[in-house]
């Protein structure tokens, strides 16, 4: 039987995760997830790909609502939601134009302190706003600031077989390596490896998903998320036995089956401890 076992949310994009028993699931992704993002003074995004000490930083979201965020030799950050009738600034992810509303001064300087250059904070107040790639979603789909899909999904058994063979090559010393290095949004065991990637539907407890594609991995996933050094590890053993086309591949990007519905409510629940039920596979 195949469970989740872990479910963990990233308030603020690129920074550290935090584990949690249940979530609701939106459709731009798990409740909370990455509606704060790191931004250059033009509004591009900032990432752990160029700036590693961003997985130094841990956020979590206060049961009174906007921002705590505790870093090394730094000041707490508590940062209120911005009001949007102050107005939006446009940001960039990847090649996608979107916008946010600006976290204010307090907030840029404990980034920029963090980072040691110039940044700015910003709140994505309308996860409506954004959809996925079109190739691989539909209208009605919606994405918040993560890099392209509401949700990634990992396999701890796939993990286990990647760190077997870390261990058989040229750069061992370097693993096992942790799951935290994925940065993955569900991750499920009890399937065999790999088997992940042959799943296109899938359900979650009462939740439905659509597998949008396998999940091309980047530098980012050698950044580790303890001391923000950079190794060699996952890619080299990942670019040696799991390279499709002009990727390698870890684990699957999850696009939530919800209805648009009339409003903003509440969406169903993930639950760790969960069964995942495949109810549709790729064709052999």
């Amino acid at each position: 039987m195949v469970r989740l076992t872990g479910l963990l949310r990233y308030p603020v994009k690129s920074c550290r995760g935090t584990p949690e028993d249940r979530l609701p699931v939106e459709r731009a992704g798990l409740a909370g997830d990455r509606r704060w993002m790191v931004v250059d003074p033009d509004g591009v995004m900032v990432t752990g790909r160029k700036h590693p000490r961003l997985v130094l930083a841990a956020p979590r979201l206060p049961a009174g609502g906007g921002l705590e965020v505790t870093g090394p030799g730094l000041p707490v950050l508590q940062v209120a939601e911005p009001d949007p009738a102050v107005g939006t600034v446009p940001v960039r992810v990847h090649r996608s134009d979107t916008a946010g509303v600006p976290a204010g001064p307090v907030a840029d300087r404990w980034f920029s302190r963090l980072l040691g250059t110039d940044v700015r904070l910003v709140h994505l107040d309308d996860p409506d706003r954004r959809r996925p790639d079109p190739e691989f979603s539909r209208p009605q789909d919606r994405v918040s600031y993560a890099d392209g899909y509401p949700l990634l999904l990992t396999s701890q058994d796939s993990l286990d077989a990647l760190n077997e063979l870390v261990a058989d090559g040229p750069h061992a010393a370097e693993g096992p390596l942790p799951m935290s290095r994925f940065r993955p949004n569900l991750v499920v065991s009890g399937a065999a490896p790999w088997a992940e990637d042959g799943w296109r539907r899938i359900t979650v407890g009462d939740v439905a998903f659509r597998v949008a594609k396998p999940c091309a991995r980047c530098v980012f996933t050698t950044v580790d998320p303890v001391t923000a050094d950079r190794g060699r590890e996952p890619m080299v053993t990942l670019a040696r036995h799991r390279r499709v086309g002009g990727g390698v591949l870890f684990g699957v990007n999850l696009i939530p089956d919800l209805d648009p519905g009339p409003g903003p409510g509440p969406g169903p629940e993930l639950r760790v401890g969960d069964e995942l039920t495949v109810t549709g596979r790729a064709r052999s």
